[in-house]
């Protein structure tokens, strides 16, 4: 690589690392309510429409760090769609049930709710790239909230003490965490290399299970706190919850990957190794 080329990826790594920030800021600042126009003003539109390998796992794992959340989902569904950003739209949920994700800082009756989430009829059909996108984008969002949860866990783990020694030195412990780790790493890399609808879909199912693993892990080594209200791992626990089921959940969608492979008699190649 040449010295040009260095300084050039070095230039552009900084942006992102200040991007990064900002956003961050904003999320972890903004009411809930104004996050949606705040994100806008920032740019968060032409991101989306130039950069959207980059702006899509920016955003939405920043989103899962956080435990902020914003309608921004139906923002890549409709731009993947060739359809105006800025509306909404109804989409598919576990179960065979359709959800709107309101533009509103209104509290839903989902879950999680925290959410603008709302049930709704059967909306249009939407189209494979579009909800491949979708599926990307909410995989990224798992992923975050699925490390914050992993974070929490490993904080407690080290500060807290039993018998004498930190909770960090039990080996159960630290096999619920290397688990959950591993859960983690595994959903991120098939997120870096799903490129088609397919793949999609895995790594929507790998990050549904691997935020389905945190917060069972996460919980136990918490012990009692994790389970109150107040701790901030129930938020992300919640979090996970809503996400894993828009645009089908992990289950369902193992159940639909099996199928196809079944159909055709042969497992396609994902990764070139």
């Amino acid at each position: 690589m040449s010295d040009a080329a260095t300084v050039a990826d070095a230039a552009q790594d900084q942006e992102l690392a200040l991007l990064g920030d900002a956003l961050r800021g904003i999320m972890t600042s903004a009411p809930a309510h104004e996050l949606d126009s705040a994100l806008a003003d920032l740019g968060w539109g032409d991101m989306l429409t130039e950069m959207p390998d980059v702006a899509i796992p920016l955003v939405f794992r920043l989103l899962g760090k956080t435990g902020a959340h914003a309608p921004v989902l139906n923002d890549v569904v409709l731009h993947a769609a060739g359809l105006p950003i800025a509306g909404t739209l109804p989409l598919p949920f576990s179960g065979g049930k359709w959800i709107v994700w309101e533009r509103t800082g209104v509290a839903g009756t989902s879950l999680d709710e925290e959410i603008p989430l709302y049930t709704s009829d059967a909306g249009e059909e939407i189209g494979p790239a579009a909800i491949a996108a979708g599926r990307r984008a909410l995989g990224w969002w798992l992923v975050g909230t699925s490390r914050t949860m992993l974070s929490l866990a490993r904080t407690h783990a080290l500060d807290r003490t039993q018998f004498g020694k930190p909770v960090a030195s039990f080996q159960a412990v630290r096999h619920r965490l290397a688990d959950t780790l591993v859960a983690i790493e595994g959903a991120e890399a098939t997120l870096l290399a799903a490129n088609d609808d397919l793949g999609s879909l895995l790594a929507k199912a790998a990050a549904g299970k691997a935020a389905l693993t945190a917060a069972r892990h996460c919980q136990q080594v918490l012990g009692g706190i994790g389970f109150t209200a107040e701790h901030d791992l129930q938020r992300h626990i919640r979090r996970a919850l809503v996400l894993d089921g828009i645009l089908g959940s992990a289950k369902e969608l193992t159940r639909v990957a099996g199928a196809l492979i079944r159909s055709t008699g042969s497992a396609p190649r994902l990764v070139q190794l």
